[in-house]
């Protein structure tokens, strides 16, 4: 038995010495595509930091952008399970605003912000897999498809509301806003939240089941059907996902803005998207990366912030964004042929 052990532990610290083993090596080869996402944003933020160190050395700055960034984080990180399962989902922008409209509805009744979070849960999920049963089983074009769903909810939206808001003054003085939307020592508390969803994603994505048939599926749908994945079912639950995390988003930006507005969602869907491809998760389908995609979110969110705050005018804005993907894209494409 000792024998054995010090066999084990012999061929164990012989792998180690193997520097193509070595445990800090695989790290960054598992974790690639995150960190050039990583170093992209860095060397963005260096830019803007050599430009103007006045402003990109104030908190101030820095507050703001966070206070907003989870929004994009909710919605981004979802996506990145639809694009590796072999989908793309545009309906995410309504259904972020038809679930926030139903938080609103819930808190503006005078019930309270929980019962209106878990509403808008529901009405995000229930949306997500409506969309996700539209693609799968009528067998339609996840691009087209979602598309129009995107036109007809925020349609619905407009018909019943007549274009007007929902405020919620009294929202502020609640335990949610407390717990979701408040500050500790001047850092806005959503960051955290939007962290802690990142991380799960993450863990769902790595080391669940549910991951592990999102990578099959969009790797060979095929092949995943034949080791007895219910290749459907999967690929549902995906745009199910998405649902719950735009609904997440719907709530935090409500609550940030002390409004429900019909537009509510609206200007995210091409930064988002963008946000996922920086982020370092190619099209064809099969792999992808979670952090990468907050990463790519960061550094979409910072990108008009840092424009204006060099001193630019907000018409360079359009060209960066631009600049940004393209130089974001070439990178992972260089390293993504090596590791296919």
């Amino acid at each position: 038995m000792i024998d054995e052990a010090q066999e084990a532990g012999a061929s164990l610290a012989e792998t180690w010495r193997d520097p193509r083993n070595h445990p800090l090596r695989r790290l960054l080869k598992d974790n690639r595509a995150a960190l050039g996402s990583l170093g992209v944003f860095a060397t963005m933020l260096l830019v803007f930091l050599i430009a103007n160190p006045r402003v990109f050395t104030n908190w101030t700055l820095y507050s703001s952008v966070f206070t907003t960034l989870p929004v994009a984080i909710f919605l981004t990180v979802p996506l990145v399970f639809i694009v590796t399962v072999g989908e793309i989902d545009l309906s995410f922008p309504s259904t972020m605003g038809f679930a926030a409209w139903a938080f609103a509805l819930v808190v503006h009744a005078g019930y309270d912000p929980f019962l209106g979070f878990l509403a808008a849960i529901v009405v995000g999920a229930a949306l997500g897999a409506f969309v996700g049963a539209l693609v799968v089983y009528a067998n339609l074009s996840s691009l087209i498809a979602t598309l129009g769903m995107n036109f007809v909810l925020r349609g619905i939206i407009q018909i019943f509301t007549e274009g007007k808001s929902i405020a919620m003054v009294s929202l502020g003085d609640t335990w949610a806003f407390k717990i979701f939307s408040s500050e500790v020592y001047g850092v806005p508390v959503q960051i955290f939240w939007a962290i802690a969803f990142t991380i799960f994603s993450s863990l769902l994505y790595s080391r669940h089941r549910f991951g592990a048939h999102i990578h099959m599926v969009g790797d060979n749908p095929d092949s995943a059907a034949q080791m007895g994945v219910n290749v459907n079912r999967v690929r549902v639950k995906a745009f199910l996902f998405v649902g719950v995390g735009a609904a997440i988003a719907g709530v935090f930006s409500t609550m940030i803005n002390f409004t429900w507005w019909p537009t509510a969602g609206d200007g995210y869907l091409l930064p988002v998207l963008a946000s996922v491809f920086v982020g370092g998760t190619p099209t064809w389908g099969g792999i992808g990366t979670v952090y990468g995609g907050a990463i790519g979110a960061m550094t979409v969110s910072f990108i008009q912030t840092g424009i204006v705050g060099v001193g630019l005018s907000g018409f360079y804005v359009q060209f960066f964004n631009g600049l940004i993907i393209i130089l974001s894209l070439i990178g992972h494409r260089w390293n993504q042929i090596r590791y296919r």
